[in-house]
């Protein structure tokens, strides 16, 4: 990928920094893992379990967006608030400080542009009448719906197959970069995902040079890419990996209430193990998980044996930390290699790409650090090796 002829922004950083393959967490969703790298921990302490749930207390369906057609299946106005603003306010435990709010304790700036995990101190008002206010940082732009500054940035959901929301990240980008207007900034690019869902993993190669030109415009705002490393470190990275879609199943179990969505689903049971050895025959399902007797048990194929997770990144933390979340099913469900489990509304990425898994295909990502030393083997690592970047005299 950095070294790729239309990728030169990209190359350039990683010709002078430092990089290694990392480990997601689990489920390896968008919300799960964009909490974990504003956290700087897994779903045991930041509580956000998966694309879709069930909320114990208020019982419902919470629905963050597997597809527009699941959004609308879970009810559109309360998905749209879960997904815009409770997510942060209310579903982001409390006992999870954010990268943000580290930072702004420590009297410095930070800034966010379209990232899902961005709730710190300060309130910024909708664009939109009648949408309610939000926590953020300092400088806050997410999706043209909240925007701290004028920046003459262009309607960023104008068109995102052509790339539209990335464009719009680098226009704020370059707006925040000509005046040094922050000390961190998290500069979200979710453009390529949204392409590899449609055509695969291995297919979206003009939607990533479209990331490394908004990369290259923060550059150019800087006075090119050598004035830009002067001025800042960096940290490049992926929230989780994609595989291809084969094969898609609904995921069933026998009345019990199943979430599911890409390629990780939850049952919410009073009897897990025998809902984990029904999914024995499911060949849909890859490994399976649930607590027993305060232990993680495994199972795969009718196998059962914590070792099976030796074979996948960093299996034996994120499991144990998945099953910890207070909002998670008893038992969950890693999707086998090629399959994917269809959301609300039975939609799907058949014949594109997907994630959500245990495997390494969804759960590595690449890992490229400039200016800050040794990368972390972790998306949860980022949070500590910022934090400590700024705390050096």
């Amino acid at each position: 990928m950095f070294e790729a002829a239309d990728t030169p922004a990209l190359r350039f950083l990683a010709e002078n920094g430092t990089y290694r393959r990392a480990a997601s967490t689990f489920p390896s969703l968008t919300p799960v893992c964009l909490s974990s790298i504003a956290t700087g921990a897994h779903p045991d302490v930041h509580g956000i379990p998966h694309l879709v749930w069930w909320h114990r207390e208020e019982q419902r369906i919470v629905e963050y967006g597997s597809s527009f057609a699941a959004i609308r299946a879970a009810g559109l106005a309360r998905s749209l608030r879960d997904t815009i603003v409770d997510l942060n306010a209310r579903h982001l435990s409390r006992d999870a400080e954010t990268i943000y709010e580290a930072l702004e304790s420590d009297g410095l700036t930070t800034a966010a542009i379209n990232i899902t995990c961005y709730r710190g101190r300060h309130r910024h008002l909708p664009t939109i009448p009648g949408a309610p206010a939000v926590n953020g940082p300092k400088r806050f732009f997410f999706y043209s719906l909240y925007e701290s500054d004028r920046t003459g940035a262009p309607i960023a959901v104008r068109n995102r197959a052509l790339g539209s929301i990335d464009a719009y990240a680098a226009a704020v980008g370059r707006w925040l970069v000509t005046r040094d207007g922050f000390d961190f900034l998290v500069y979200y690019l979710p453009d390529y995902d949204f392409a590899s869902h449609a055509a695969g993993p291995d297919a979206a190669h003009e939607a990533l040079a479209r990331s490394d030109a908004s990369i290259a415009a923060l550059m150019d705002a800087a006075g090119g890419p050598d004035e830009f490393l002067r001025r800042y470190a960096v940290v490049v990275c992926s929230d989780h990996g994609q595989s291809h879609v084969e094969e898609v199943a609904r995921l069933e179990a026998d009345g019990d209430l199943v979430t599911a969505s890409n390629r990780a689903a939850m049952v919410y049971t009073d009897r897990p193990r025998a809902v984990a050895e029904r999914f024995d025959a499911d060949p849909a399902a890859g490994i399976v998980l649930f607590r027993e007797d305060g232990r993680v048990v495994v199972r795969r194929d009718g196998d059962e044996d914590d070792a099976i997770l030796e074979a996948v990144p960093d299996g034996r933390a994120r499991a144990a930390a998945a099953l910890a979340n207070p909002n998670a099913g008893e038992v969950l469900v890693s999707a086998a290699p090629g399959y994917e489990f269809v959301d609300l509304a039975g939609r799907s990425h058949l014949g594109g790409g997907s994630h959500g898994s245990l495997e390494a295909a969804d759960s590595e990502v690449p890992m490229l650090t400039v200016g800050l030393g040794e990368p972390p083997a972790s998306i949860t690592g980022i949070k500590s090796l910022v934090t400590r970047y700024f705390a050096e005299p």
